[in-house]
């Protein structure tokens, strides 16, 4: 058997002493060994028993990143039991109530801060019969217990020597297929899609995040993603206590914002070799980063933009760094390094030797800023259904700008529209059959049927492999540009490549759904713009309608350099880039729901939301820029 319940048993006796788990609650983080984090395991499973959890039942665990997360996963697994676990991004009224009722939980664990939450809805959830609090109240509902009265149970419990021998023998007799989660996919349509993960899809994919990323007993990573998505279980918890290794999560404030700021005051004191990332955090770092150094002046600021020109250059895609006439700039890096860079990574604690990059893809130009600066931002590539990692950069094995090389074994084949697999080097769907391929979706045969065909599972992502063994991604088949005579293209490059490259521009969206040209809904940075208005005209009334003209018109200009005779000309095919501009009023996000929890774009409700805009900027007053519509976002 490989069962998470076996691999977390060699690591305990393995690496019984090692510090598994660190946490900080107070003034500094605590440690808490792979021993007794067993030991907490099974007094809290045998709470479980006690108060009726059972095999195949499923509990729902709603709770910020803390020990008892991780915790409470292992002995509701130990029980035999089904976590089902929730983001705590999700709405109580539609989002956490279908999940719950989808489910079919009978029990849901939930951390003080999250409990407001379940207490709106339990009257709307006969099904579940205890809530199980991780943090202690003033008062108790009907149906809630503290989950230290749990441990109290689990241990009068297990003064039985036989009601430990029940115990451990339930443990043991989970099978690989047995279900570990049912993950719920991120709710981009109404009704959000329960992935069945098993003890074996979890256990094979820690064995090929293995075969990709080798780490010491030694090395910690902190955890700054939800623990809720399998991401953060296989690359945040799970592989790192196979290698009997430690992790620690971020230390919670009283409020999601002051949980945030923790962030780069505890990578800074507890000095991770890790850390996973999204795009979104990838771009937040660097943000950071460039301002610290704007804040010492224009002479380090010139240095540093000198030294990432001179490590862009020797760099290049990593794996062929250097080269002809390429040598004398080695030494010269070197120097910078110990100059600039090195202090950079202080921030980062010291320690930190790479990012892991999952989510939307990471554009080049950031994976090259992070690698030169000593700490590469790896870029991989998964989805939930597969538990999730398929391909990963790593430092024996990487190249800027790809998704990395596959993990090993997985089948993988690239195939077209109608399922047949293409040749090396050509473009379309990627379709992958391995142990770490979903069980299915929970009682949805019909989606599970679409999506894994004799053990292939297919992604629904485009790509292509290299000789090398190198996998690149596209983007999404269901988010292609298609033009009116039937050519396909995906848009998150030039979107990605585009709001990197401007301040001016926040987020894109390019549409064209066999239309007579393309056309980008923009979210544009205002205050860059107004200030872009003010450097124009400092007396100029940013109401005014001269403003609004200027700003629109910079926006425009943006666009045009990436057309013939611009400046960046030739980085995207000209007919995919937007002959028309919508700007919006307001961002996504996660609050309007139209970014999902991993901070990818819902284009579905984006372009249901906007559709009356969008059909307005196929007219000929739409190809004009300045019109009232974009003047009114303003």
């Amino acid at each position: 058997m490989k069962t998470i319940i076996n691999m977390f048993d060699e690591s305990v006796s393995k690496f019984a002493n090692n510090t598994f788990l660190w946490e900080k609650k107070t003034d500094k983080f605590e440690p808490l060994t792979f021993a007794e984090t067993k030991d907490l395991v099974h007094r809290q499973a045998a709470g479980l028993t006690v108060l009726g959890l059972a095999k195949y039942d499923k509990i729902a665990l709603l709770s910020e990143g803390r020990n008892a997360w991780i915790i409470g996963e292992l002995a509701i697994l130990h029980t035999g039991a089904i976590n089902v676990p929730l983001s705590i991004k999700l709405e109580e009224s539609n989002d956490l109530l279908f999940r719950l009722k989808h489910s079919e939980s009978r029990f849901v664990m939930v951390s003080g801060g999250q409990l407001k939450k379940i207490r709106s809805i339990i009257r709307d959830l006969p099904l579940i019969e205890k809530v199980i609090i991780l943090d202690p109240q003033t008062s108790y509902e009907e149906k809630e217990i503290f989950v230290g009265d749990v441990y109290d149970m689990g241990d009068e419990y297990l003064s039985v020597p036989s009601n430990r021998e029940s115990l451990i023998e339930t443990a043991q007799s989970i099978q690989n297929d047995d279900l570990a989660n049912i993950s719920y996919t991120s709710g981009t349509t109404a009704d959000p899609k329960g992935i069945m993960l098993s003890h074996r899809n979890y256990t094979a994919n820690v064995e090929q995040a293995m075969s990709l990323i080798k780490i010491s007993p030694e090395w910690s990573n902190l955890i700054i993603l939800p623990l809720d998505h399998c991401f953060a279980h296989v690359a945040g918890f799970y592989t790192f206590m196979a290698y009997g290794a430690n992790v620690a999560t971020v230390q919670l404030g009283k409020t999601p914002m002051e949980t945030l700021k923790n962030i780069p005051l505890n990578i800074k004191e507890f000095k991770p070799y890790t850390l996973m990332s999204v795009p979104a955090l990838a771009k937040n770092f660097r943000k950071n980063i460039e301002s610290e150094i704007k804040k010492k002046g224009k002479t380090v600021e010139k240095l540093f933009n000198h030294a990432l020109k001179i490590g862009y250059e020797y760099n290049k895609e990593g794996w062929n760094k250097g080269g002809f006439g390429q040598a004398w700039k080695k030494p010269l890096l070197m120097f910078y390094d110990k100059l600039i860079f090195s202090k950079v990574r202080q921030n980062f604690g010291g320690n930190l030797q790479f990012f892991i990059g999952g989510g939307a893809l990471l554009d080049i130009e950031l994976q090259r800023f992070f690698y030169t600066l000593g700490i590469p931002m790896f870029q991989g590539y998964g989805l939930s259904e597969a538990t999730p990692i398929i391909s990963a950069n790593s430092i024996d094995k990487h190249k800027l700008g790809s998704s990395g090389f596959l993990v090993q074994a997985l089948d993988l084949k690239i195939c077209d529209n109608e399922g047949k697999e293409l040749p090396l080097g050509e473009k379309g769907e990627i379709v992958v059959r391995g142990e770490n391929v979903m069980i299915g979706y929970w009682k949805n045969p019909v989606a599970t049927a679409e999506t894994v065909k004799d053990g292939w599972l297919y992604t629904g992502d485009m790509g292509y492999m290299d000789a090398d063994g190198f996998l690149y991604v596209l983007g999404r088949f269901k988010s292609l540009l298609i033009s009116s005579d039937g050519e396909k293209y995906s848009p998150e490059g030039i979107e990605e490549g585009i709001t990197e490259k401007s301040k001016f521009i926040d987020q894109m969206m390019l549409h064209n759904n066999q239309d007579p040209y393309t056309i980008a809904l923009i979210v544009p940075n205002k205050e860059a713009l107004k200030a872009y208005a003010k450097e124009q005209n400092p007396t100029i009334d940013l109401q005014s309608e001269e403003a609004k003209d200027l700003m629109l018109n910079k926006i425009q200009e943006i666009i045009n350099s990436y057309k013939t005779g611009g400046e960046f000309a030739g980085e995207f095919p000209e007919r995919w880039l937007p002959a028309a501009i919508g700007v919006l009023p307001e961002a996504f996000t996660e609050q309007n729901q139209l970014l999902n929890s991993t901070m990818k774009m819902v284009r579905g409700k984006i372009e249901e939301r906007y559709n009356d805009f969008i059909t307005f900027l196929y007219t000929p007053a739409g190809k004009n820029i300045i019109n009232d519509w974009n003047q009114g976002a303003l």
